[in-house]
């Protein structure tokens, strides 16, 4: 793993920033000739495998599950060096890659409005939510987004965020055809109705966008005239089941070890929860460069 990616931990700004908001934005994330190589790349998995979701929903788009296995530029992305150490920041080195999504929104239709259905809000994860008992939700996991395309106007399919929101394990929506507002709810020009405090992320192509999987978010509208290219990248305890169907082994032998660990390699089905040292090489790599004290849980 290349070590200048201690020149980018997590600080306590971004820290504080992270636990209190649920989100951080890393800009510069990723170099032009990176994004310009990437769009290339994610043009053509899309036009192979992407599969068309949310066509008659205000923000339909194409998507790619477990795309990290598709080409090995996507590698790249998967240890970074100016995100990676913000990651392993927050979740420690007892961490694999769970799951990873590829996300092309192009344009709506000329002259098309949007319909009155309201934004999917969820939380990441599912029937995780259901099933732990806790108060707020425990985070498990967090995601990082790699924008290809520019997003600093709104209406280019942002992604949308309750800043906060993570604390909360329900989420007060109005219903658009109640003849009243319900209180917490805020409308769009469009008449959707969408929770309170809900706020477009607005970034330049290149920036990397980390969020707690507990962050209420939703996939804004894109009536511009660009395709939004988001490759979200998110990642785990290893004790937890992965999302996708992780299709890598073709690439583990041109993997180094903390990769390894990272796309779920590991010495039995015991060590994914009591791993060996072998099973966790990350956690060796962070103690030789900075000490005990950083691999402390």
């Amino acid at each position: 793993m290349d070590a200048t990616c201690l020149e980018y931990r997590l600080t306590e700004d971004e820290r504080r920033q992270f636990d209190e908001q649920g989100y951080l934005v890393v800009e510069d994330a990723i170099p032009p000739l990176l994004v310009e190589d990437l769009t290339a790349v994610v043009d053509r998995v899309d036009s192979q495998f992407g599969v068309l979701q949310g066509k008659d929903a205000p923000s339909g788009f194409r998507m790619v599950i477990d795309f990290i296995g598709k080409d090995e530029l996507f590698l790249e992305l998967l240890d970074w060096s100016r995100t990676f150490a913000k990651v392993w920041g927050i979740l420690g080195w007892h961490i694999q890659l769970y799951h990873s999504v590829l996300i092309v929104t192009p344009p709506r239709p000329s002259g098309e409005r949007a319909s009155k259905q309201r934004l999917i809000w969820p939380q990441d994860s599912g029937r995780l939510n259901n099933d732990l008992e806790t108060k707020p939700r425990p985070r498990i996991s967090l995601k990082v987004a790699y924008f290809l395309t520019d997003t600093t106007a709104p209406n280019r399919g942002n992604l949308q965020v309750i800043p906060g929101s993570h604390l909360r394990s329900r989420l007060p929506i109005a219903d658009p055809d109640h003849p009243a507002p319900i209180p917490d709810a805020a409308f769009t020009d469009d008449g959707v109705s969408d929770p309170q405090g809900a706020m477009p992320i607005r970034v330049p192509a290149g920036t990397a966008v980390l969020f707690d999987r507990r962050l209420w978010h939703a996939p804004g509208i894109n009536r511009s005239d660009i395709t939004r290219k988001v490759l979200f990248y998110g990642y785990s305890y290893r004790w937890l089941r992965p999302r996708d169907d992780m299709t890598v082994d073709h690439m583990m032998d041109r993997c180094d070890p903390i990769r390894q660990q990272l796309l779920g390699k590991s010495s039995s089905g015991h060590a994914y929860t009591s791993p060996k040292g072998e099973d966790v090489p990350l956690r060796m790599w962070i103690r030789e460069h900075l000490g005990d004290d950083a691999v402390v849980p």
